[in-house]
């Protein structure tokens, strides 16, 4: 059984900074592509970045050169970098490994 625990939510003034965590369990988590998605209240749920086992990483077009993806294969852990943040990323933010969800982590950018 995959379990995904994220963390490192909270409240942040635009131009803020926040890093999300995700803490992987019952996968082989080097092996396994390991994503952020995140949903706003009425929305669907929107990709926002990918890491591929082979080291590869995507960014949807609102998160590139803003976030930044990573992982801790000794520890079991994705990371999401957030830079810069805007109000429009206020959302609840999801670690996914397919088919797989944690229970998400909330992000809000307010002034």
């Amino acid at each position: 059984q995959v379990q995904l625990v994220e963390s490192g939510g909270g409240l942040v003034q635009p131009g803020g900074s926040l890093r999300l965590s995700c803490a992987a369990s019952g996968c082989t988590f080097s092996d396994v592509n390991m994503g952020w998605y995140r949903q706003d209240p009425g929305k669907g749920r929107e990709f926002v970045a990918l890491s591929e086992y082979l080291v590869t990483t995507l960014y949807s077009d609102s998160a590139k050169g803003r976030f930044t993806i990573s992982r801790d294969n000794a520890t079991n852990t994705l990371y999401l970098q957030m830079n810069n943040l805007k109000p429009a990323d206020t959302a609840i933010y999801y670690c996914n490994v397919l088919p797989y969800w944690g229970q998400g982590t909330q992000v809000t950018v307010s002034s």
